[in-house]
């Protein structure tokens, strides 16, 4: 199967201070991560592959969703049919991930 290149971007990096300070035992010790930046950009030419520089467990939340726009698919809820938005799902500091397919005919 041919698939389509994507490019992800980093849109925003969040901090969930209450959650940290409530459930955390150090939560003096948790920072916003530091793994990605705010308008970085990851080139996927093969959604089997993770992107050097790539968190493994962003990678692993936001993947199906690269999948399914490398393969050609769209989520309907979108304006854009060639761009998808996906989260990593860390609970006390959660990424967002703009997924875009890009040199596309359709």
């Amino acid at each position: 199967m041919k698939f389509h290149p994507c490019k992800i971007t980093v849109i925003k990096k969040g901090f969930n201070k209450e959650i940290v300070n409530t459930y955390l035992k150090n939560p003096e010790k948790m920072k916003e991560c530091n793994l990605v930046e705010e308008n970085q950009e990851f080139l996927v030419t093969n959604p089997f592959n993770l992107p050097e520089k790539m968190c493994a467990f962003a990678w692993a939340d936001i993947r199906p969703y690269i999948i399914t726009m490398a393969s050609g698919g769209k989520f309907d809820s979108m304006n854009n049919p060639k761009l998808s938005l996906a989260i990593c799902t860390d609970p006390f500091r959660p990424v967002v991930f703009k997924i875009e397919r890009i040199n596309n005919d359709e």
